[in-house]
């Protein structure tokens, strides 16, 4: 009994060997449908795999998109440097455009209104009651920094020196309510350049306001504004922003431009001190000059 017992046990073994090989072989055969265990098998294994994979495939867009922010953000600062140093480039060539003419006429011009020697300096104190007027900085006149130095940074014209100490000096902001404040001013378009007076700033649309141009010559949205050099206290070709908007004054007789300005006021904490070369007028030219220098600025 005992072997028969055992002999009975090995053929249910061979027989459960022989049905696992043929339903592993019929597993594998190409077919057309799926077993009902399959299914349940399959559909178990799909529904806990989906529920895994959604969480994690929200996190890895999560952090794909955050990934992206980073990078469109860090682009976006590279696009606006490079933007912002394209305007300043193409003032500087509009500008450069415009003497070349008149150097081509004039072989005998001695002085050149672009000189100046560069004094770093650093933002050390805003007032809050006069953060679009006034900034105080680190360098003052024991390095040489004196009253009507003009003040800029990389982005374009902020200023003038209006106060020093021995170690500190004040600086009037273009974006001044000053009434009295203004800057000689060249709009360069095309070859050909237009002359005005930035006097004033419309808080409002935060631009400044170049006035006194005249009515005959054509300016547009988008054409660079610089300093012109002849009001004696700015050096020439510096950047001060881009006309959004053009209008005729109150009564009529002469054109009002908006300029976008080019340095951002707000933000500012390097600065350049332009120490500029006394300038010699001479002859004929020496009213005209003069009448320019009593026109910027409000010390003269």
């Amino acid at each position: 009994m005992p072997q028969f017992l055992s002999n009975k046990r090995l053929i249910f073994l061979l027989i459960g060997v022989i049905l696992l090989v043929a339903l592993i072989s019929w597993t594998l055969s190409d077919r057309d449908k799926v077993s009902l265990p399959e299914q349940i098998i399959k559909d178990t294994v799909g529904l806990g795999q989906n529920i895994v994979a959604k969480p994690a495939g929200y996190v890895t867009g999560l952090i794909n998109s955050v990934d992206d922010l980073l990078n469109t953000y860090d682009e976006n600062k590279r696009l606006k440097s490079r933007l912002e140093e394209f305007g300043t480039l193409q003032a500087e060539v509009n500008e450069l455009e415009v003497e070349n003419k008149k150097l081509q006429k004039l072989l005998d011009k001695k002085t050149d209104l672009r000189v100046y020697d560069p004094i770093q300096a650093n933002v050390i104190a805003r007032n809050p009651d006069q953060w679009e007027e006034k900034l105080i900085l680190n360098e003052g006149s024991s390095n040489g920094v004196k009253n009507n130095m003009a003040v800029l940074t990389s982005e374009g014209l902020v200023g003038k020196v209006v106060q020093t100490t021995p170690y500190t000096s004040e600086v009037e902001l273009l974006s001044t309510n000053n009434t009295n404040y203004r800057v000689s001013a060249t709009v360069s378009s095309k070859g050909k350049e237009a002359r005005g007076l930035i006097e004033g700033y419309d808080a409002k649309r935060g631009e400044l306001m170049l006035k006194r141009i005249d009515s005959k010559l054509k300016i547009k949205k988008g054409d660079k504004v610089t300093t012109s050099g002849l009001g004696g206290i700015f050096p020439k070709g510096i950047l001060i922003g881009e006309v959004t908007k053009v209008t005729t004054d109150d009564f009529g007789l002469t054109k009002l431009a908006y300029v976008k300005p080019a340095a951002d006021f707000q933000m500012i904490d390097h600065v350049v001190i332009a120490k500029r070369q006394a300038i010699q007028v001479d002859g004929s030219d020496g009213d005209a000059t003069n009448k320019n220098l009593s026109s910027e600025g409000n010390d003269k």
